[in-house]
């Protein structure tokens, strides 16, 4: 009796039939290259945003290099008219002629045409203190503090503006019935500058009026 017992506990053991095991998770070899790839093409995407970014904070300079060429340019017009050290006439491009001179034909004293812009390099005005006129004298080089900070001591940083040129343009100004306003005049002001790496030249310009009073 004991051993029928336990051929049938034996038999019971036996013919149990065991679950399969459920299988392992994890990512297939496809998967993960897949994976690999978009984080691949989402990094370079990144480094070249800031490498935009980064070219931009280097050329900011400048251009705000060249924005205070050409108001340093207006400026001394307007201060040479205020100061009566040039005349209505003097305020026109070299070779100007009537009926846009008043009292002289030939008149003007700006180089350049006032058509076309003609960019000469930035150079330091001459005994007239006026830019742009045919007595100016050696290149321009603008000063900037140093790492200390102070501006007008011996660790200044000293930057040459060979990479700058400036076209200084004086055109008459038309009424609706075309009839020249002869106390009124355009002033057109156009910088052309390389910023590395880049070899393309940037423009930057400035439109402004001039009239004959102060």
């Amino acid at each position: 009796m004991g051993k029928a017992m336990m051929a049938t506990a034996t038999i019971g053991r036996m013919g149990k039939s065991r679950a399969p095991k459920p299988a392992e998770g994890g990512f297939s070899l496809l998967e993960v290259m897949i994976s690999m790839v978009i984080l691949t093409v989402g990094l370079v995407s990144l480094l070249g945003v800031f490498g935009l970014a980064m070219a931009s904070t280097q050329t900011s300079q400048q251009d705000m290099i060249a924005k205070q060429l050409a108001d340093e340019a207006y400026e001394s017009i307007v201060t040479a008219r205020d100061t009566s050290q040039i005349g209505w006439d003097q305020i026109n491009n070299v070779g100007t002629s009537s009926p846009i001179c008043i009292n002289s034909s030939p008149c003007g004293i700006f180089v350049g045409s006032s058509t076309t812009p003609t960019f000469e390099p930035i150079l330091l005005p001459g005994p007239d203190g006026i830019f742009g006129t045919a007595d100016d004298t050696t290149e321009e080089i603008l000063r900037e503090p140093g790492p200390d900070g102070i501006y007008g001591d011996a660790n200044d940083i000293l930057v040459p503006l060979t990479s700058y040129q400036r076209a200084i343009q004086i055109q008459p100004v038309y009424n609706a019935s075309g009839e020249m306003e002869t106390m009124l005049r355009s002033v057109t002001i156009t910088m052309q500058y390389t910023v590395s790496p880049s070899s393309l030249p940037k423009t930057y310009v400035l439109n402004s009026y001039i009239s004959a009073y102060n």
